[in-house]
This record gives C-alpha cells, sequence and structure tokens, in this order.
C-alpha cells in the first residue's frame, strides 16, 4: 500500500511540528518546510522518522516563487503528493497598526498570506487531475484573529489571516471538480512559541483566563483537527475552516 506524502510549510516548530509528528503516527511520509531554524529542522525530522516515517527537510521562504519551485520538486523527487498544510505564519510584532514598522506589515503579508496563496497554487498545478495528479487535499492554518481582529496587538495578522479563510472558501469551490478538497482549521490561543518571538511572553497566561475553556490549546488538538481533515472521514468537507480555540 502507497504512504499519503503530506508537505507542511512551517513544518518543524510549534504546531507545525505537532501535526507533522501526528501525521507520521499516522502512518503519511513528509516533506517539512521551515524558513531559518535547522536545528528544529533536524530535531523534528528525526522525531518523524522514530514514528516509521521518511522525512525530506527543505530550507525556503514560503513567500519566494523560486523557493516554492524548489520545495515542490523536492516533494516530487519523494512521490505523488496527497496532502498540502500551508502552516507558515508569524505575527513578527504586537501593538497598535499605527505603531506597527511597515517592514514588518509586508513581511506578514508575505509569509501568512501571499505565500500560503503561493503554495496553495503550487500544489492545485501537483495535485489538480486535469495537471495529471490524483486529486488530494490543501489544509490553511488560519487563526481566531481572523474573527477576533485582534485590535491594539496584531490587525495586521488578522487581516492577512481573514484572506487566507476567504481563500479556503474560493479555492474550496474553484477546485472542487479537480478532485481537490481546501480546508482551514483556526486555532485559537495556543501554547507556542510565537508569543515570545513577537516580544510578548507573558500573553498566554495573561488571556487564557478570557477563554471559556479557561486555558490555552496545545499545538497536538490542533494536529488532532488537521490529521482528521485529510483523512478520508472528511471526505465530503470543503471551503469551510473549522475553529479550534476553545470557545473563543
Amino acid at each position: 500500500m502507497v504512504r499519503p506524502l503530506t508537505l507542511i510549510t512551517g513544518g518543524t516548530r510549534g504546531i507545525g511540528a505537532a501535526i507533522a509528528e501526528k501525521l507520521a503516527a499516522d502512518g503519511h511520509d513528509l516533506v517539512l518546510a521551515y524558513r531559518a531554524d535547522s536545528a528544529s529542522a533536524e530535531r523534528t525530522a528525526q522525531a518523524v522518522r522514530d514514528r516509521g516515517a521518511a522525512c525530506t527537510v527543505v530550507a525556503c521562504e514560503v513567500g519566494d516563487p523560486s523557493g516554492i519551485d524548489r520545495l515542490f520538486a523536492a516533494a516530487a523527487a519523494v512521490g505523488r503528493l496527497t496532502a498540502v498544510i500551508n502552516n507558515a505564519g508569524a505575527t513578527r510584532f504586537l501593538g497598535p497598526l499605527a505603531e506597527t514598522p511597515v517592514d514588518v506589515i509586508t513581511d506578514s503579508l508575505e509569509v501568512n498570506l501571499t505565500g500560503a496563496i503561493l503554495v496553495a497554487r503550487a500544489a492545485v498545478r501537483t495535485m489538480g487531475r486535469s495537471y495529471g495528479g490524483d486529486g488530494g487535499v490543501i489544509v490553511n492554518i488560519s487563526s481566531g484573529a481572523a474573527t477576533l481582529g485582534s485590535p491594539g496587538e496584531y490587525v495586521h495578522y488578522a487581516a492577512a489571516k481573514a484572506g487566507l479563510d476567504t481563500l479556503t472558501l474560493g479555492l474550496g469551490k474553484e477546485v472542487a471538480a479537480e478532485g481537490i478538497r481546501v480546508v482551514g482549521v483556526a486555532p485559537g490561543l495556543i501554547r507556542t512559541g510565537i508569543h515570545a518571538e513577537a516580544g510578548d511572553a507573558g500573553r498566554l497566561d495573561r488571556i487564557a483566563p478570557s477563554v471559556p475553556m479557561q486555558r490555552a490549546g496545545e499545538p497536538a488538538e490542533i494536529a488532532e483537527a488537521v490529521a482528521w481533515l485529510v483523512s478520508p472521514a472528511a471526505s465530503y468537507v470543503t471551503a469551510t475552516t473549522l475553529r479550534v480555540s476553545g470557545g473563543r
């Protein structure tokens, strides 16, 4: 039996690493893209291999078309892709929009939206039936911020993720006949390093009491949702985003 082959951008840290480890345990081979942290990439790759999966890691910028070409070429050298997880993302900054540096805004849009669109485009050209593919699944990792707006914190990031939700809706309808399902997962407050990297390491514990479930979520809880969405159990689900946010 041929094993599924899944590509994950931002696949070596945080939510991406949790998804990689869950899918490896479920029998997927993996291609993991990362931006710069080679040490985390190797740790995650080893964790995946320890679960019996083949794993290829590729350093690339998702906002760079040539990087995306290299990424998908690396995947093609392994086998035929069955799923692509658009997970790469970053807030870069916490604060009001008026105080957010312009380069942070443009970089965030490039990573969270433009890069995701380019990866989705490449995924369709790889998995779409009219392009010689067998169909598959695209999962866009959005954020609860897309509907909360995140005023005073990262409006730029929330706006990019709202665009990603629209990509899921529109592309899901566009490529259904190609045999491709396009779905999204919108995490809420999740225990990863994204908050510290944006300059507020205490944000998680400060905001957790406002979540109806009274806690932050764990990356593994997002991974479980993704694993279901790429599985045959979700075969009639497309063009929609699943919120995993503890009720927030």
